[in-house]
């Protein structure tokens, strides 16, 4: 189905459904995509990695396709920062990423594949922003963030893999918009790092929600997931250079800011499966 209002068409369909894409190309003049459909998560990827090739990789196929077939000139692709795998840090878009720990970053791998040989043979121009944790307002509500926010505030056990040292190059959401924005310039093919270039460690994430709801957290400490890494952080200064692009917002700001929004919201929070 599809849901109009005046300058904003939303079509509830499957990436993975050729058809169901091919019709969406049918219906208007396309002049670029940004493909932010996918399935995410690393360890779930663990327990159903057919459903991550689907979506990820014949998804991505399925959109590169209609793209050659309209003539739509420009194609982002949302990638991500769990592609570095074990690489030394900060991770560089030069870095070899052919040695993923999990189905989900071996597909999005692939579909970086898929898009530059749709690049090379068909002309599509192409930006690939790499994101490293994504966090903010309405963010997905199976990310952690989300769920301590949710857990603290009902007084519920919070689940930490490890011992909480480990650490994440958080990126907002509004830091993360604008650079896919900005990706939207012609480039050829290129890959792009869009994170904070300043890792923090999960305790300390923690620390700022318990602060934020005047409440403290209990802790489930679970066993390290062998598919999950230790630490991210994003050298950004390829995307500062060609993109103008920097993050702005810190990680204090950024989670208080998060944590407002659930409050603000949170019945209908509250309500969410997750």
């Amino acid at each position: 189905g599809s849901e109009v209002k005046s300058d904003f068409i939303f079509y509830q369909c499957d990436i993975g459904d050729f058809k169901a894409v091919k019709a969406v190309f049918a219906n208007h003049k396309i002049d670029a995509v940004i493909n932010l459909a996918a399935r995410a998560g690393v360890r779930a990827s663990v327990e159903d990695p057919w459903i991550y090739l689907d979506t990820n990789v014949k998804g991505t196929l399925n959109l590169l396709e209609c793209c050659k077939n309209s003539d739509t000139k420009k194609f982002v692709l949302a990638s991500t920062s769990s592609i570095y795998g074990l690489n030394a840090m900060p991770f560089k878009e030069t870095d070899n990423t052919d040695r993923p720990l999990a189905p989900y970053s071996a597909t999005k791998k692939g579909a970086e594949a898929i898009c530059h040989s749709y690049h090379y043979l068909a002309g599509i121009d192409i930006s690939i922003p790499r994101y490293f944790t994504v966090y903010g307002p309405a963010g997905r509500p199976d990310m952690s963030i989300f769920r301590f926010i949710k857990n603290i505030d009902n007084g519920r056990p919070i689940p930490v893999f490890g011992n909480g040292k480990q650490t994440r190059d958080f990126t907002y959401i509004d830091d993360i918009a604008d650079g896919t924005i900005r990706c939207l310039a012609p480039f050829g093919y290129e890959i792009f790092n869009l994170g904070s270039n300043s890792p923090v460690e999960l305790m300390y994430v923690i620390n700022l929600i318990e602060q934020r709801l005047g409440k403290k957290a209990e802790i489930e400490w679970l066993p390290m997931h062998p598919a999950d890494v230790l630490a991210t952080w994003a050298d950004i200064e390829k995307s500062k250079e060609k993109l103008g692009w920097r993050p702005t917002v810190s990680i204090e700001v950024g989670v208080q800011n998060t944590v407002d929004w659930y409050l603000k919201n949170r019945e209908f929070l509250n309500r969410l499966k997750v």
